[in-house]
């Protein structure tokens, strides 16, 4: 004889439902794992400082489970036409100096060109050869996995910047050191899970 079961009240499936469904977000937050660096853009940061009026913002967002680079970027106010756009890595001293192109040669694809404001935003694969300066590559282990690892490594370091070139400025008319963007433990992807059930 089976032992006699309660029937699980309809009011608590639904609770048991959010509950299931806020384990499957939470472990897709766990296995994502996504860095952002910020940087500041101006003439100041540029090595050696020029007085360009021109500003900016730039965002690199890493996923280092999918080998992806979200990089975006915000600028105006340049005196001269946009000419190329990449990132530079890896100086000697995080914050100071000067390096070669790490990425795409000789700009950014489908970066806006011949402008003097703009906006950009693409995500790049890292683990193709065509995300790099091939010089990049040759340098840091002729491989894209290497060329990757030497590229998180300068990120990492605060020793890669965002540099964008002029007709005015050909070196370089605003640039600026991307550093790591630390999160409250509230906007941890549990945190925020949480703050929306409370």
């Amino acid at each position: 004889m089976r032992p006699f079961t309660t029937p699980m009240p309809a009011s608590r499936i639904p609770t048991l439902f959010a509950a299931a469904i806020l384990l499957v977000v939470a472990a897709s937050f766990a296995h994502a794992a996504v860095i952002t660096y910020k940087a500041s853009l101006s003439g100041p940061n540029e090595s050696p400082p020029n007085v360009s009026p021109g500003v900016g913002t730039a965002q690199v967002d890493v996923n280092t489970t999918t080998n992806q680079m979200h990089v975006y970027a915000r600028f105006t106010g340049l005196t001269g036409n946009t000419s190329a756009s990449h990132i530079h890595a890896a100086t000697t001293v995080a914050g100071t100096g000067t390096a070669g192109v790490a990425t795409t040669t000789p700009t950014f694809a489908g970066f806006p060109l011949g402008v003097k404001f703009g906006e950009y935003d693409i995500i790049l694969d890292l683990t193709l050869a065509s995300s790099y300066n091939p010089a990049y590559v040759t340098a840091n282990g002729g491989t894209p996995a290497s060329a990757e690892a030497a590229l998180l490594a300068a990120l990492a370091a605060g020793k890669a910047y965002f540099n964008i070139h002029s007709s005015t400025f050909g070196g370089g008319e605003i640039r600026g050191f991307l550093t790591e963007q630390t999160t409250p433990a509230n906007n941890s992807s549990w945190g925020r899970i949480k703050e929306l059930y409370r």
